[in-house]
């Protein structure tokens, strides 16, 4: 018989390691990399969450929306507040329509982002499409039977703290194009409207309240303005309209 190597514990167990760790190695076939950090449950996170158009990625109509959960536990935390003074108020203090580029202004892409098949000029103004305006549920095929609404009314804005503000802030206000405060709707709807809060004015298409309710609710939370207890009461109300 040949003479038999005896190999030290401690080598043999180091061999024994690296042989486990190349396995699996091997084994993986994941091709991460060692500084990666995988999310819970392996779930990669999407590159984005807001769609090339800029349209919602639901069956909302307008961006930033939340759950009908979220929206009561804003509109509970909503400061009650009698409305101000329209004192030293001029639409002229909310710089509308901003430049976007691409020689677009905010109208021009709401206009885009609101409507179907729209087809723009030399000068990003459009001059076709089709559009569904959400508080009366008319489909309109010119852009010039379309306003903008301002989802919270510049004045009503004015009297509930934006009075208070500076003006770059009074700016993002009437032209915000990631929360829901700006839409295409009829022009005869938005007139209607005017600068009434819910309590005095709500859409035609009770289709619509749900949205509305919620849409108001999140501007005024995320900017910080105060509501009436009739308004309160009422957008509530359009909450209550939402499917459980």
């Amino acid at each position: 018989m040949g003479r038999q190597m005896r190999v030290p514990g401690a080598v043999l167990a180091a061999v024994l390691l690296l042989a486990a760790a190349g396995c699996s190695g091997a084994g993986n076939g994941s091709g991460a990399d060692p500084g990666d950090d995988p999310k819970p449950g392996g779930a990669t996170p999407a590159a984005s969450s807001a769609p090339a158009d800029g349209k919602p990625p639901s069956g909302d109509v307008l961006p930033g929306m939340v759950g009908v959960s979220v929206a009561r536990t804003q509109l509970a935390a909503l400061k009650v507040a009698a409305p101000g003074t329209m004192s030293g108020y001029s639409r002229d203090k909310f710089t509308h329509w901003a430049e976007q580029g691409d020689k677009c202004d905010t109208r021009e892409v709401i206009l885009q982002r609101d409507g179907a098949n729209v087809t723009r000029d030399s000068q990003c103004k459009a001059v076709s499409g089709t559009w569904k305006s959400l508080y009366d549920e008319v489909v309109v095929t010119e852009a010039s039977k379309m306003d903008i609404d301002h989802m919270v009314p510049l004045a009503e804005g004015w009297r509930s703290g934006a009075a208070g503000w500076d003006a770059a802030k009074r700016k993002a206000f009437a032209n915000d194009l990631t929360r829901p405060q700006l839409l295409a709707v009829t022009a005869s709807s938005n007139r209607s409207k005017g600068d009434q809060s819910p309590d005095q004015w709500q859409p035609p298409s009770k289709a619509a309240w749900c949205q509305y309710g919620r849409a108001w609710t999140t501007v005024k939370s995320t900017y910080g303005l105060t509501v009436t207890e009739p308004e309160k009461k009422m957008l509530s109300t359009m909450l209550d309209t939402c499917a459980a």
